[in-house]
């Protein structure tokens, strides 16, 4: 319990908090339906930083360069999103600029799994990016600890101000809201949370735009009291999905990045086109 099934749980509570916050914060700062962290490239950013320092064995020489590359490469991400975007970017420039580096950050991982010394090497960091919480310790929660708070810490008291957003980027500034400010602040926000929850767990997707549109209707629709109740559907979620990789008869283990893809995929697919609908109405 406390060596295997505990360190498991407590990752995947943590970590799918920080995926579903950092995903309804994604969606109200752009305000975009389809927005999630790996939209600004933070997951994949944060996941070609680790894959880097796997693939010149860094990890080796300490615990504390796996969770440290996964914020550095968010925080790069980020920042060549907002250089690329500039400084008074709109949300759609932003967007095309996160799309942009995560391609670059995706083509980079695809660079180092094909220059891969070994083909265990190159196994081991694919299976690492389908996302998993196998095999993780306390020593694995306590490296995602103190930077995925810092970035909850960072997020308090912006709910009130992404009310505010959702009657336009002019009118949330006449009343008085730093929106450039707010921006920064939610960017380094969730690259420390997402940076280090990816370090912990690999790429897990979904979760961040899932979890927000299964939650919204709940809260009327309030980007403030979607925050918390994101945190705690996101937990949940990923707590479930590891529990049930679990359940599913097979040979080799499923992983639970892969999942959450498969229930993942076919709702963002059905976003995509109820959005359509709504466009064409």
């Amino acid at each position: 319990m406390r060596e295997i099934r505990l360190p498991r749980l407590l990752i995947a509570l943590f970590a799918g908090a920080t995926l579903g916050l950092c995903g309804a914060a994604m969606q109200g700062l752009l305000q975009n339906p389809l927005a999630s962290p790996g939209l600004l490239g933070s997951s994949a950013g944060a996941a070609f930083g680790v894959i880097t320092v796997l693939y010149f064995g860094f990890s080796a020489a300490n615990h504390w360069t796996v969770p440290l590359s996964g914020m550095a490469g968010s925080l790069l991400a980020t920042t060549c999103v907002y250089m690329l975007a500039g400084r008074d970017a709109g949300i759609t420039t932003i967007i095309l600029a996160g799309v942009a580096i995560n391609a670059i950050a995706s083509a980079g991982i695809s660079l180092l799994l094909n220059l891969a010394p070994s083909p265990y090497a190159a196994q081991e960091m694919l299976l690492w990016t389908f996302g998993d919480l196998t095999d993780r310790s306390m020593t694995d929660f306590y490296l995602l600890l103190p930077f995925t708070l810092l970035g909850w810490l960072l997020m308090i008291g912006s709910g009130k101000q992404l009310d505010a957003l959702t009657l336009g980027e002019s009118t949330a500034i006449s009343m008085g809201v730093n929106t450039k400010q707010l921006r920064w602040r939610l960017f380094i926000a969730v690259s420390l949370a997402v940076g280090a929850a990816v370090a912990a767990t690999g790429m897990i997707g979904f979760i961040g735009l899932v979890v927000p549109h299964l939650m919204r209707p709940w809260v009327k629709y309030q980007p403030s009291r979607l925050l918390p109740v994101s945190a705690l559907g996101g937990a949940l979620m990923l707590v479930i999905a590891d529990i049930g990789v679990r359940l599913i008869p097979s040979q080799t283990s499923i992983k639970v990045g892969v999942l959450t893809a498969l229930v993942g995929a076919p709702f963002f697919l059905h976003l995509i086109v109820r959005a359509r609908r709504q466009y064409i109405q």
